[in-house]
C-alpha cells in the first residue's frame, strides 16, 4: 500500500469514528431529553461538537494533502 492510499484509509477510518461519535452524541442528547437529564443532553451535544471539529480538521488535512500533491506533480512535470 502506497503512502497516499494509507493516508486515505486512515482518513476514512477517522471519518467513520467521527460519525460514530456524532451518532452516539445524538443518542445521548435524545436520551437526556427523554429523561429530562440536562447533563446527559449537554454531554451529547459536546460529543457532536467534537465530532464536527474533527471532521473540519480532516477536511483541512485533505486539502493540504491535495495541494502538496499538485505542487509535487507540477515539479515532476518541470523536471
Amino acid at each position: 500500500m502506497d503512502k497516499r492510499s494509507k493516508e486515505m484509509t486512515m482518513g476514512l477510518d477517522d471519518r467513520l469514528e467521527n460519525r460514530a461519535q456524532d451518532l452516539a452524541g445524538r443518542g445521548k442528547e435524545a436520551a437526556g431529553a427523554i429523561t429530562d437529564d440536562e447533563s446527559l443532553k449537554s454531554e451529547g451535544k459536546a460529543d457532536q461538537a467534537k465530532a464536527s471539529v474533527k471532521d473540519k480538521v480532516e477536511d483541512v488535512s485533505d486539502k493540504v494533502q491535495d495541494a502538496k500533491d499538485k505542487v509535487k506533480d507540477k515539479i515532476d512535470d518541470v523536471l
